[in-house]
């Protein structure tokens, strides 16, 4: 992004909201790409590079948690944020499972979704992985930082930018409670008590993929009334 207009694809179908959406981020300094489908927007990430996507839920033809996940299958590093009208914990979860790096609920805040947006390209732009050593090793996993990948016992896998932050934090300071302040700051580039559950519902994400038994966690723990804490060996 360097020297460059750091270059957004909006993917939403209600016409008055996407004309808002594009006109304050273009105020802010930045390109915007807009597609009405989620058709459009697969072919848009298979013939460019985007900086950011925000994914609308209610999509016509494919919806928004199908097309996270294909996205992420062409662009496992692109940070993606969801909107969606809807309201219930299962979405949410739906939202991150699928792939997506944060959500914001219809109707929001307009200074809020442009902190939010600064703050995820802004880590796009610096965050460069911490080499921590080549195959870092917990359990029955292997997670490589610099190349983005991971071995599990469900086989390899693909890292977005934003779980290689996370996990990069908590080898860094293994051991240590974590305050989940902290994390989203040093994560998400904000902390906000409100979006704490961002968070949980994120870590919901990395227990399925690290831990053999997800309900009842061994690396990945919660430090009651503070945060999270890794540890390397159960």
């Amino acid at each position: 992004m360097s020297g460059e207009k750091p270059h957004i694809l909006l993917v939403e179908d209600e016409m008055h909201l996407a004309r808002g959406i594009t006109f304050n981020l273009e105020q802010e300094g930045y390109l915007v790409s807009h597609v009405e489908s989620g058709e459009e927007a697969l072919e848009k990430v298979r013939m460019e590079k985007f900086d950011l996507i925000i994914l609308d839920v209610m999509l016509p033809g494919i919806g928004g948690f199908e097309v996270c996940e294909k996205i992420r299958g062409l662009d496992s590093r692109v940070p993606v944020l969801m909107l969606t009208a809807r309201s219930a914990e299962s979405d949410r979860i739906s939202g991150l499972a699928a792939g997506a790096d944060d959500y914001l609920i219809k109707p929001f805040n307009l200074k809020e979704f442009l902190l939010r947006v600064s703050g995820m390209l802004r880590r796009s732009a610096w965050y460069r992985p911490e080499p921590v050593e080549e195959g870092y090793s917990f359990g029955d996993n292997e997670v490589f930082l610099l190349s983005y990948r991971a071995r599990t016992r469900q086989g390899e896998i693909d890292l977005t930018d934003l779980e290689v932050r996370m996990l990069s934090l908590f080898f860094h300071r293994e051991g240590e409670a974590i305050p989940r302040g902290e994390i989203l700051e040093s994560v998400w580039g904000y902390a906000t008590d409100a979006e704490t559950r961002t968070l949980d519902n994120f870590i919901v994400r990395l227990r399925k993929y690290f831990e053999p038994e997800p309900s009842r966690p061994v690396f990945f723990q919660t430090v009651r009334g503070v945060g999270y804490r890794f540890s390397k060996k159960p």
